[in-house]
């Protein structure tokens, strides 16, 4: 990759109609630092690994990034890929042992031949991106402004097995609201950093970059792009995130929004881990929840288990093999996309594969996968969350394929400051990736009362 070292980011004008295009970063900006020229880097090295060509910038500058994966790095990949060892097929007519022989080897097919990089390399360097230091760490982001006036700054958290492509769709709704049916006084500026450990942001090399150390890095991040005020949004590791964001309440954070919410009583934790039955006289909505969320435990959860325990030991047959990686992500990208089973059909094959791709590129299954030994928490428990210590509001929205569907009774008791609660009919887990415009709309109503 390559990366461009500007200093005077920060001290830019502001004006929410400025808005940053791709032309002026990848034109402007580079020629202006002189890199025209600049080498490029094989894949799998992060922002935090590369040298810049130029002296130092200063521990807060913001830098214009661009990708450029390999040739050798994307040859090297189509070449494991058709060299895979396959095991033998299941002995099953489901997925109840994993992901079907028949149908990860279609995928890989396609992968292994007629897949290109480039085009979501092309699309990602088309959308202003940029990386800074942090505690330490490289953070890598992409930062969109809308051209409307008094646009309110939202930072967006993806989760695993996602990244921040789970947003890309959304960032024209969001932006741009009056091309997408809103009103100009919808309009947000958009920030998608990828987690420490993800993506093209740096890895950590040092311990406790978990959900809470990486919200304050994310308020860091907001107020160094000159925002004194924004909203967060998450799912998956992005809803673990922002609650932390909230319970830390930093100067300026007016509300947090959530697809997958902390809302599990304390009293029925033990027993959804058990595989008990549901206690007498839950109302249907919280008999579902926890049936649910019972049978996850019980047969689905695996993955996290491995990663919560021996990250480093996941990594080496996931670093080393694409079909493996392929396996570990596919299967809960099909599992948690609604309706579930299908994921080529709501999300397109190709944009799977701009995933997985992403994370072997990047060298990120090891290092991603140490989020969860970081966090090593129960990501439904209103209690393992400390939910109820959160006074910044909260806005849920509740999209029917999610792990679990959070009932509204069980949301207002863990979120004593929650304002906003929806159930929409579309949507899984990967709520933006999946219905981009539904998403969008609900940025909007969510965080209509809060904008000043």
């Amino acid at each position: 990759m390559e990366i461009l070292p500007v200093n005077n980011y920060r001290n830019a004008p502001q004006h929410p109609k400025a808005r940053i295009t791709s032309a002026i970063c990848a034109a402007s900006l580079l020629i202006a630092s002189g890199l025209a020229s600049a080498g490029q880097a094989d894949a799998g090295v992060s922002a935090g690994d590369q040298k810049a060509s130029q002296a130092a910038p200063s521990s807060e500058a913001i830098r214009p990034f661009k990708i450029h994966v390999s040739d050798k790095a994307l040859k090297d990949l189509k070449v494991r890929v058709q060299a895979t060892r396959w095991p033998d097929k299941e002995t099953v007519d489901d997925s109840s042992q994993g992901v079907q022989l028949a149908k990860l080897q279609l995928l890989a097919k396609h992968w292994g031949t007629d897949y290109d990089w480039r085009k979501v390399e092309a699309k990602l360097n088309a959308l202003p991106q940029f990386v800074t230091t942090i505690d330490g760490v490289e953070i890598q982001f992409i930062h969109v402004r809308s051209r409307h006036p008094n646009a309110l700054p939202i930072i967006l958290t993806h989760g695993w097995p996602g990244s921040p492509l789970e947003f890309i769709d959304a960032i024209g709704p969001l932006t741009d609201p009056t091309a997408f049916g809103g009103r100009p006084e919808d309009a947000f500026d958009v920030v998608i950093p990828a987690i420490p450990g993800h993506g093209f942001s740096g890895k950590p090399k040092d311990l406790g970059w978990g959900p809470d150390r990486v919200a304050r890095a994310w308020d860091v991040l907001m107020h160094r792009l000159n925002y004194t005020q924004y909203v967060a949004q998450g799912g998956d590791h992005g809803s673990v995130i922002s609650d932390a964001m909230a319970r830390q309440k930093p100067k300026g954070l007016l509300a947090i929004h959530l697809n997958m919410p902390a809302t599990v009583p304390p009293e029925l934790v033990k027993g959804i881990h058990a595989g008990e039955e549901p206690p007498a006289g839950l109302p249907d909505a919280e008999r579902t929840a926890y049936l649910t969320l019972s049978k996850f435990f019980a047969r689905n959860a695996a993955y996290g288990a491995m990663m919560v325990t021996r990250p480093q030991t996941v990594g080496y047959g996931l670093n080393d093999s694409p079909a493996g990686l392929a396996a570990f992500m596919y299967e809960k990208i099909t599992e948690w996309t609604y309706p579930s089973g299908n994921a080529e059909a709501v999300l397109g094959r190709e944009k799977i594969l701009d995933d997985i791709s992403l994370y072997w590129l990047t060298n990120t299954a090891s290092s991603s996968s140490r989020f969860y030994w970081e966090n090593n928490n129960n990501n439904f428990s209103s209690a393992a969350q400390r939910t109820t210590e959160i006074t910044v509001p909260v806005a849920i929205t509740v999209f029917p394929g999610e792990i679990y569907r959070a009932p509204k009774s069980w949301a207002q008791r863990a979120y004593p400051s929650l304002y906003y609660f929806n159930e929409v009919d579309r949507g899984g887990h990967f709520a933006a990736w999946e219905q981009p415009q539904l998403f969008a709309e609900e940025m909007r109503s969510a965080f209509k009362s809060v904008r000043r």
